[in-house]
């Protein structure tokens, strides 16, 4: 494997579904998304049917609260059986080392370009203030990393939906490499409609001997040379994906020794790396909704909280506070406006009243509409406001992460899809 270890990247082989598998029933979008919509993945579900899919190589997060830990582990079961007839069988073509150039369609942006790349899990850290190449941009909760560990330690392949971000403000990494491989007229390794209304993806792959390769590396060692800190990569979607992937490694490398550890495969995680400044790019907050508490009684607790900060529930926001909106079925939304907030964003002082609510479920929620459909019965919603992303990289690199479930890049429907893959033993 070729690695450039000053910027923390890799060469690596890639693995595509073979010319004969239904391009459009393999990618399946990301696990961590549609957590509580049940009927979203039943739908995946029916229209794979006994096709061959990336579906049939995760675990939906939507399953963890609903299922038995035995009903889970007959699932990595029937997982790692999957992996070992895909490999078996020819299910994937594996590609010279490389990256993936891909350019993704929705009905809300006609493009959002990415470099599907490896890179270097001894250069990354959840760690808040850390200062390695690559680093997360939130809180992690370290419950949700055991069960993708699992399935790390039983699979020899990673399927990645982790989505890196790079402050290239002059576009001189991947737009330019795509302005390239477009001009040359080059043939996609794949170009496929996604399931539901995500809209459509394309991908270009560069040989790790090209020019075009080159000058990618070239362009990210001219980004971490004018970073302030060091940071080049900072994680945009799948946080605790990747630390899964660093958690396992370091199990991994405990029996290898140290020349063995520079290019072990488990070393490096296959990733998606977008630029900040992509137009196509859209940041998100990530609303929450609160079950089993009606929307008077959160009210009630929250002027309690919040009673020494200057906060009161309005039929509109007010300027110069924190502005929530609380919603329900049935009823008209109100704006909960904290003029002396606690921290300085939003979701982080909800998120310290929501944490002090005992026997209050709260699921993290991708789009408004999502959010209005999960609010019947007692159940009540909490949308946020959006985070800017101009201010992203220093906010990081001059404070740590951001609260747990900050920000999302685009809407649920958005979301990366697995359609990669790579060897991981």
């Amino acid at each position: 494997m070729k690695v450039f270890n000053n910027i923390a990247f890799a060469a690596a082989e890639i693995m595509l579904p073979n010319k004969d598998i239904d391009l459009s029933k393999w990618a399946t979008i990301a696990c961590d998304q549609y957590t509580s919509e049940i009927d979203y993945w039943n739908d995946v579900k029916n229209n794979v049917g006994d096709c061959a899919s990336a579906l049939k190589l995760i675990l939906p997060e939507v399953y963890l609260g609903i299922e038995s830990s035995e009903q889970q582990e007959n699932r990595l079961k029937d997982i790692a059986s999957e992996a070992a007839t895909y490999l078996a069988n020819g299910t994937w073509n594996t590609l010279p080392e490389g990256a993936i150039l891909i350019d993704r369609a929705t009905s809300l942006h006609p493009s959002r370009k990415g470099l599907v790349a490896a890179i270097d899990l001894e250069q990354y850290s959840f760690e808040p203030g850390n200062k390695e190449r690559i680093r997360a941009t939130e809180g992690t909760v370290l419950s949700r990393i055991p069960p993708r560990v699992k399935i790390r330690a039983n699979l020899p392949v990673e399927l990645p939906h982790v989505m890196l971000l790079i402050d290239d403000p002059d576009m001189t990494v991947i737009e330019k490499a795509w302005n390239t491989v477009e001009a040359n007229n080059e043939t996609p390794v794949y170009d496929t409609d996604l399931f539901g209304k995500s809209g459509h993806i394309k991908g270009y792959f560069v040989d790790a001997k090209s020019s075009v390769f080159e000058t990618i590396v070239d362009s990210l060692a001219k980004l971490a040379d004018a970073s302030e800190d060091g940071m080049l990569f900072a994680v945009g979607d799948g946080n605790h994906s990747l630390a899964s992937a660093k958690a396992h490694w370091d199990k991994v490398k405990e029996n290898l020794s140290e020349e063995e550890r520079k290019s072990h495969v488990a070393r490096f995680a296959l990733v998606e790396i977008v630029n900040i400044h992509d137009a196509g790019l859209d940041f998100e907050p990530i609303h929450r909704v609160a079950f089993g508490i009606d929307k008077a009684t959160l009210l009630s607790k929250a002027a309690e909280y919040f009673k020494n900060n200057e906060a009161s529930v309005d039929d509109k926001a007010i300027d110069g506070a924190q502005n929530i909106i609380i919603v329900s079925e049935g009823e008209a939304d109100v704006v909960l406006n904290i003029k002396k907030a606690p921290h300085t964003l939003a979701v982080g002082s909800i998120q310290m009243f929501l944490d002090t609510l005992e026997g209050v479920e709260v699921d993290y929620i991708h789009g408004e509409d999502s959010v209005r459909n999960l609010t019947k019965g007692n159940n009540t919603g909490i949308i946020l406001p959006p985070v800017t992303k101009n201010s992203f990289f220093t906010t990081i690199a001059k404070e740590g992460v951001f609260p747990r479930k900050t920000f999302s890049m685009g809407e649920a429907f958005e979301k990366r899809f697995y359609l990669e893959a790579k060897m991981i033993k």
